[in-house]
Formats: C-alpha cells, structure tokens, sequence
C-alpha cells in the first residue's frame, strides 16, 4: 500500500509540471503545399502481343514466333531501337476439353502459345501507323497505351518550386491571421512526386494514314510540408 501512494504522489508532481515544460517549448507552424506542371507527352508505352491455339505445342508456337518476329521487324523498321523493345511473358498452355471420357477425366484438345512485347515509341507523329501495321501483321493483343514524359525531372522540380512557395505564402498568412510572426524553418519534407496518366483531350491521327491515337497533357504534381517555429515577440 505505501509503494502505491508513492507512485500516484509522483504522477501527480509529473502532471503538476507538465505545464512548465509545455511554456518552455517554442510554438510552430505546420503548412503544406503542392505544386503542378502540365506538359505534353513526348513518349507512349504500348503492350502488344500475339496468341494462338493449335493442335499441338509446337504448331502454336511457331505461330505464335511468326507474328512475334513480324511485329519485330516492323519495329525495328519504323526506326524504333533495340533498347526500347522488350518480349516477356511467354507462355504455353494446354487446352482443355470440356467433355469427358469414362474414367470423368479431361483431355486435352490443343495448345495455347503466347508473347508479349512492350515498346517505347518516342516518335509520337508514327504511334498510330505503327499500332496499325502490327494489327496487319497478326497481332490480336493490346495490353495498354500509355502517354508520357521521357524526363520528368524538371518538371517536377518545377512543381517543387511551386509547391514550396505555395507552402511559405499559407505559412505567412497563419502568422499575420494569428497576430504573430513567423520565425526560421525548423524542417521541410516532401510527400512524393506523382505523375498521374494524362487527361484524354481529343483525337488526331498521328499521320495522313493509320489509327486515331489521344493526344493530352500530363500533370506532374508535388507535395511538401513546412514547419515554421514562431518567432519571438
């Protein structure tokens, strides 16, 4: 019993000085800020592909190489570079029956072969000769098409700009509302910069001749906080 009216005797001296330590600490200034820039895209990254069911495995996939090699080569001589090519995912897969024999097992009636290629085009005025051309050759995949900006770094450095200005001019405002003044920057951090996928505006063909592509802006947006200590009277 005395050991448990000690402990509430010193909480109670705790709590009675909590105040002085909450005088002694400097009063500060919690804002944030954003930032966007829009831009035109400059580069599209397109996901196409070629699959194909055949009797056997090796019939598929030598389907499935044919087309994959033409829209290669049509790649490559629409002067797209090697380096902004990539195949992936390639499968092969049985293809189930439906029906099924006396042991209530099912066969196989086929195979199913498939290959993806992801390509970077920076030529924006041939995207759409290029998406037309390999839908000629055999392709029956379109996994995505998706505009943007091959350096967003000052971009984005500009929305940071923004952002911390936009930060300071709230801060400034706080401290004249509150009737104080603002005192030194105690930290700055940064939420992240986001690039989210540009805002559809309208079509256009990219040539004389192949399929309508969207053309659009993208915005990069940045986000900050600021902390301000407030300053002595």
């Amino acid at each position: 019993m005395p050991k448990a009216t000690g402990f509430i005797a010193a909480l109670v001296v705790l709590i009675g000085m909590s105040p002085l330590w909450a005088d002694n600490l400097p009063g500060r200034i919690t804002v944030t800020g954003e930032g966007r820039v829009s831009a035109l895209p400059d580069m599209a990254l397109v996901t196409m592909g070629a699959t194909a069911e055949a009797e056997t495995a090796k019939s598929a996939m030598d389907e499935t190489s044919v087309v994959t090699n033409a829209i290669l080569k049509r790649l490559a001589d629409a002067g797209v570079a090697e380096r902004d090519v990539q195949t992936s995912d390639l499968r092969l897969m049985p293809v189930w029956s439906n029906r099924t024999t006396s042991d209530t097992r099912p066969k196989i009636d086929g195979y199913q072969a498939s290959n993806r290629v992801t390509v970077r085009v920076r030529d924006l005025t041939s995207l759409g000769s290029i998406l037309d051309a390999v839908l000629m050759d055999g392709a029956n995949q379109l996994g995505g098409l998706q505009f943007m900006v091959s350096d967003p770094e000052p971009l984005l450095n500009e929305a940071r700009l923004q952002a911390v200005a936009a930060a300071r001019a709230r801060a400034e405002l706080f401290a004249e509302a509150a009737g104080v003044t603002l005192g030194p920057l105690v930290s700055l951090s940064e939420a992240g910069g986001q690039m989210p996928r540009p805002e559809m505006l309208g079509l256009a063909r990219a040539s004389d001749a192949g399929m309508p592509i969207a053309q659009g802006e993208a915005e990069l947006s940045a986000n900050v906080t600021l902390v301000y200590q407030i300053g002595a009277e």
